[in-house]
This record gives structure tokens, C-alpha cells and sequence, in this order.
């Protein structure tokens, strides 16, 4: 291995590290808490260091949000290919966001709520970025039934973060919840919400 090419892997190592630490310290305190100076206590780098990575705390949101979204992408992959049927993939898909949102309650929101120099909705944006909405847009296309995959896809996703995010926020009693969700289902694939399908 070449010099060059062991401090290009020590480099990765040293971003990853930091990405690792500002996840936990902001799962661990909220993102408020989450500083140059706090992560490179951490990191036990100088912020000097850390800078010569990313430019700022936007940044390492943006690295932690890009990760998580690659995250969410392989646990909804997973969901989806481990169902028997059509409407169990869009069930199981959902179950999967909803328990990644309600387990990494600061990922989730570094991914959808902080604000990230991340390009969304668009072709040049990051594979992590399409391979989420791919994985939503494979289990609702079955369910489409005429509509617009894609358009119909963004309606089951903002749904599903509205569910999600008013859940979250003390906004929809938590009681509810799996009810809401068999509501939504059935909204897609026409079946009745107490069917009794198992996830």
C-alpha cells in the first residue's frame, strides 16, 4: 500500500469516526448539542482537524443524514423482500420506517427535519437518496391500480412521515398508532383495515 493511499483510508477512517460521533451525541443530547468543539473532545482531533473534513456542523449533518438515509434504504429493502405478497411488502415496508423513525429519533431527523446541503427529488441526487424511495416506490407500484407510481409513492411517503412525525411530536396519541397505520394501508391496497394480514 502506497503512502498516499494509507492516508486517503486513514482519512476515511477519521471522517467516519467523526459521522459516528456526532450520531451518537446528538441520539444521546438532541442536535443542539452537537459542536465542533464537543466532537472533536470526542474524536480526541483538534477542530482543525475536524474542518480540514467538513466545513461546519451542516455538514456533518448532511454526511450523518446521507448515511442514514443508506441505512433506511437497506432496512426497507429487507421489509420488502421478506414479505409473501403485494400487501404485506407495503405493510412490512411501513412497519420498517416507522420503527427506523422511533429508534434513531435524532437520525431521522438530521435525514428529514435539519437542514442539509442534500439535493432531493432530483436526478443528480445522492444513489442512498434514490435507493429509499425506490424500495417505497416497489412496494406501493403494485398498488398504483392506473395512478402515477411515482406521484403516488410521494403521497404513501408523506403519509407515512406525517404519521411518523405527529406521533413523535405528542401531536397523535401514541395509542392509536397501528390503527392509523391499517387505515393508511388500507387506503392503498383496498383491502378493509382490520383484515388481520400479519406483518
Amino acid at each position: 500500500m502506497s503512502i498516499q493511499e494509507r492516508r486517503e483510508r486513514e482519512r476515511a477512517q477519521r471522517e467516519k469516526m467523526i459521522i459516528t460521533a456526532a450520531r451518537e451525541l446528538a441520539e444521546a443530547e438532541g442536535w443542539e448539542a452537537v459542536t465542533t468543539r464537543r466532537l472533536a473532545e470526542r474524536v480526541e482531533y483538534s477542530q482543525p482537524v475536524l474542518y480540514s473534513h467538513f466545513k461546519g456542523k451542516d455538514a456533518i449533518m448532511t454526511a450523518v443524514a446521507l448515511e442514514g438515509f443508506a441505512d433506511l434504504a437497506a432496512e426497507l429493502r429487507a421489509a420488502r423482500t421478506a414479505a409473501p405478497d403485494a400487501a404485506r411488502a407495503l405493510a412490512r415496508i411501513s412497519a420498517a420506517y416507522v420503527a427506523f423513525a422511533e429508534r434513531r429519533p435524532a437520525l431521522y431527523d438530521a435525514m428529514f427535519s435539519q437542514k442539509v446541503d442534500l439535493p432531493f427529488a432530483a436526478p443528480e441526487a445522492p444513489a442512498a437518496l434514490h435507493a429509499g424511495f425506490d424500495e417505497l416506490a416497489q412496494a406501493v407500484g403494485p398498488h398504483a391500480d392506473g395512478a402515477d407510481p411515482g406521484l403516488l409513492t410521494e403521497a404513501f411517503w408523506a403519509a407515512l412521515h406525517g404519521l411518523v412525525t405527529l406521533t413523535r411530536g405528542g401531536r397523535l396519541p401514541r395509542g392509536q398508532h397501528d390503527r392509523r397505520l391499517a387505515l393508511l394501508l388500507a387506503c392503498f391496497t383496498r383491502e378493509p383495515a382490520d383484515s388481520g394480514h400479519p406483518l
